[in-house]
């Protein structure tokens, strides 16, 4: 394997930090990915008033906070290290030490919104359609800040990209969160615009949300042959990763969606 190595542009995880309270690149990422779907979806909402007012749209950010939060919270301590958090439950509640599952997130935004239009009497599929299409920018923003957090980095590797990771040992590994951020974020979102500009598509809801589940499922399970399994959980049955294993419904839920949209009238 070749030692030639790409410096890793190591970058303070924390921005500022005034006594305890200290702001980090992840939060940040959090921050600014939740304000840009919330400026987005205004104006997603305003081509399809009938659906959903501005008034929705602000309201739903508070929603749409808790279920990432929660959501994501949740899915790691079930998915990722169930038995650690079984033993340490309290352990649980300490957010601010890391471990987020985005598609525990996903479950909760799901829930989150489901509770939430039915509040509103706002169409679901419509409304997830909106809320599909401003989701990409956050993956991106999020995935850059794992990258400066040097953390869930790539397998070794001898590309000519390859970095070393302060915490990956030694050895060049692929910069898996970069990719990640590139076709979870930047493809997926530029994929889901064009599309969304589509009456045809836009007059089929539930296509947009569906071809948002479906491509990060498989912009996921593809960096997942990259990115270095999780050490407590490692490669787990028929050879796959835990992250290709939770990308499997999210597929089968896509093409659901997709296949049984209808044109309205």
């Amino acid at each position: 394997m070749s030692f030639l190595a790409i410096p890793y542009p190591s970058i303070d995880p924390i921005i500022f930090q005034v006594g305890p309270i200290a702001i980090r690149w992840y939060s940040l990422a959090y921050i600014g990915g939740l304000l840009f779907a919330w400026r987005y979806m205004i104006r997603l909402a305003a081509l399809s008033p009938q659906v959903a007012s501005r008034e929705a749209v602000d309201d739903f950010l508070i929603w749409a906070t808790l279920g990432v939060v929660l959501g994501g919270r949740v899915g790691y301590t079930l998915f990722y290290n169930f038995d650690y958090y079984a033993d340490n439950p309290l352990a649980a509640l300490q957010i601010w030490k890391g471990g987020m599952s985005f598609h525990g997130g996903v479950l909760g935004v799901i829930v989150s919104g489901l509770i939430f239009v039915k509040r509103r009497n706002i169409p679901a599929l419509r409304f997830a359609d909106i809320v599909a299409c401003a989701t990409p920018v956050g993956l991106m923003l999020g995935r850059l800040a794992n990258f400066i957090n040097g953390e869930l980095f790539g397998r070794a590797s001898d590309v000519p990209w390859a970095m070393v990771f302060p915490r990956g040992g030694d050895a060049p590994r692929h910069p898996s969160q970069l990719y990640e951020a590139f076709l979870e974020g930047l493809v997926l979102f530029c994929l889901l615009y064009l599309l969304s500009k589509k009456e045809s598509i836009r007059n089929r809801p539930g296509v947009l949300t569906g071809v948002f589940l479906v491509g990060y499922a498989l912009a996921r399970a593809f960096v997942e042959l990259f990115r270095q399994p999780d050490a407590h959980l490692g490669i787990l049955a028929a050879g796959l990763t835990m992250g290709q294993w939770l990308s499997i419904p999210m597929i089968l839920g896509g093409l659901f969606l997709i296949t049984r949209a209808k044109g309205e009238s």
